[in-house]
């Protein structure tokens, strides 16, 4: 069910805190932010790219850095400060011409369960909410921050057979 599920994904939407980052938000004695973003999670980005899915942001709160990592990965569809994600979500469905079942969404906390129970694909993270992780078709196995993305990127891949292809440049030949 997973994989059948995994096969249809055209966009990926990620939330941020907790998910891309480990939730910490650390501020500076000037009002800088810094968040923790995660390598791995970073390649997985890049690699469903590689592959043609779209990738999107959808968060409640507004972030400097989470504009700068979303340039540096090349996800151009960022919503912040959004207080309501079903409406930037039914934004992205009418902009793309896509369906639920085409959509995968990754989040940890309440504010993500409306989308998590319209996409087609709903993920949650390891140390995501249980609302959340209950109504959430695959849990990762790491937590948010940590290659969580990463992870939820590898199972569609591998589920649509593009996985070999976009990592085929990576395997090593004797």
């Amino acid at each position: 069910m997973l994989e059948d599920k995994a096969k249809k994904i055209k966009m990926f939407i990620m939330d941020v805190d907790g998910v891309l980052t480990d939730g910490r938000i650390v501020l500076g004695n000037r009002g800088e932010e810094l968040k923790f973003f995660h390598v791995l999670d970073g390649v997985g980005i890049s690699l469903a790219h590689r592959a043609g899915l779209r990738t999107a942001i959808i968060s409640a709160r507004r972030s400097s850095v989470t504009s700068l990592r979303a340039r540096e990965l090349g996800i151009e569809i960022v919503y912040q400060v959004v207080n309501d994600k079903k409406e930037a979500y039914q934004e992205i469905l009418n902009k793309y011409h896509l369906q639920d079942e085409e959509v995968a969404y990754i989040g940890d906390d309440l504010h993500d369960l409306p989308i998590l129970k319209r996409v087609g694909l709903s993920l949650s993270v390891a140390n995501g909410r249980d609302e959340a992780r209950e109504i959430a078709d695959y849990i990762t196995k790491v937590p948010g921050g940590q290659g969580a993305v990463r992870e939820a990127v590898e199972i569609i891949l591998k589920a649509q057979g593009k996985w070999e292809e976009v990592t085929r440049r990576y395997q090593v030949s004797a």
